[in-house]
């Protein structure tokens, strides 16, 4: 059915890059949100009054906030496709990451009152009716759930949609907890003890277990979280294919939300050749992975020596040097100033966050160890951190 709606709603459909194509697929998916939970909402309301069940009630009400949930995604879709300007020259595509948030926090809220309220009843139980209705109709609610689930996460991946992967998560959870409600409507006239209130609690805790997770997912793109390592993958493959790329490092993908990513980069080209053809290059670096990849992209050009038979020698000193502390080390911009006492060996060293030593004693090891192969040997050394996963290592 969603097939059918996209294709008759959406126009150009296959064009997710497009900011007007992907504010049709997020309006439309919340449209369908708030139409489908308001339904749910009235039919579940009146089956647990009909079934004097509380936790068929709260599962109503769960649907009303989920529908103000869409509601909040419907609003934000629209906000974030809002062309850049000169306030927010970034563009507004954050805006889904505070939806999201909001949304987490609706959901959470709810689920505390839902607990407060599922440990009333059990502490003060009263009898639940038995309905077909109420069956009926939390049979419906499982499937139309499951269908939500499906289509928020088939076209929240298709355009990168934090809103609708956190309904995904949601209208999941629903599932699972409409499912306890149903067991409690069917077990409890059976067994001649009230689960009601007990299904409730645990309908709740589904409830909150969702909230903080889309709390943490939302607080993470707020924050800015690690790049996606297939993109960075791309992206330095794009790179290294060009002849004149000898290295790759410093790259920093910056996420401002879907379709709105910057990125920077070094690049290394050897010294000896043409300054306007090195340049040139990276003119059309840039602008493939623009055209391509859709991504703003700004490249900084690093010359290199590779004809200096010392210069060699001293790096492939370092590359074991750094290999035997750690050797998930990596270096680059290698320089050597020789002097009449001493040569100074002038490098950045990329340091992963999890590292197991500080700056500090990375510079001692390291001085150590250029010592123990040459004495004459000082470091000058800047530390780097690897902003991606993919950071390329010189000696690769």
């Amino acid at each position: 059915m969603m097939r059918l709606l996209v294709k008759l709603l959406v126009k150009d459909a296959d064009a997710v890059e497009k900011d007007e194509v992907r504010k049709a697929y997020g309006n439309l998916a919340s449209m369908t949100g708030i139409v489908a939970n308001l339904l749910l909402c009235l039919f579940k309301f009146m089956a647990g009054t009909i079934a004097n069940s509380i936790s068929i009630t709260a599962d109503a009400v769960n649907n009303l906030s989920d529908a103000g949930s869409s509601i909040v995604s419907l609003v934000s879709f629209h906000l974030a496709g809002k062309p850049a300007d000169a306030k927010h020259p970034f563009g507004h595509a954050r805006y889904e990451c505070l939806a999201s948030l909001l949304v987490a926090v609706l959901i959470l809220f709810l689920g505390v009152e839902l607990a407060k309220e599922s440990a009333s009843k059990i502490l003060d139980p009263q009898e639940v009716v038995f309905s077909w209705t109420a069956v009926i109709v939390l049979g419906i609610s499982i499937l139309v759930k499951l269908w939500m689930y499906a289509y928020n996460r088939h076209y929240g991946a298709l355009i990168h949609s934090s809103v609708m992967e956190a309904t995904a998560a949601d209208s999941l959870s629903d599932v699972l907890g409409t499912g306890g409600v149903l067991l409690s409507t069917i077990i409890s006239p059976l067994i001649h003890f009230n689960l009601d209130g007990y299904m409730g609690v645990l309908v709740a805790a589904f409830i909150l277990f969702t909230g903080i997770s889309l709390i943490r997912s939302a607080l993470d793109e707020l924050l800015g979280k690690a790049p996606d390592p297939d993109i960075v993958k791309e992206i330095i493959a794009r790179i290294r294919k060009y002849d004149g790329v000898l290295g790759v490092h410093d790259l920093i993908v910056h996420d401002y939300g879907p379709n709105r990513l910057f990125v920077s980069v070094h690049v290394e080209v050897d010294y000896r050749r043409d300054i306007f053809e090195s340049h040139d290059m990276i003119d059309n670096i840039e602008k493939e992975i623009k055209e391509e990849m859709g991504i703003e992209t700004v490249v900084h050009m690093d010359p290199i020596r590779t004809d200096d038979e010392l210069t060699n020698a001293l790096r492939e000193m370092l590359r074991k040097v750094l290999k035997q502390i750690d050797p998930v080390l990596s270096f680059h911009d290698f320089r050597v100033v020789s002097g009449t006492t001493h040569t100074n060996l002038i490098f950045d060293v990329v340091v992963p966050f999890d590292s197991a030593y500080d700056d500090e004693t990375l510079m001692k090891l390291i001085t150590d160890g250029i010592h123990t192969y040459r004495k004459d040997c000082y470091a000058v050394i800047t530390f780097d951190r690897a902003y991606t996963s993919e950071e390329k290592r010189e000696e690769d």
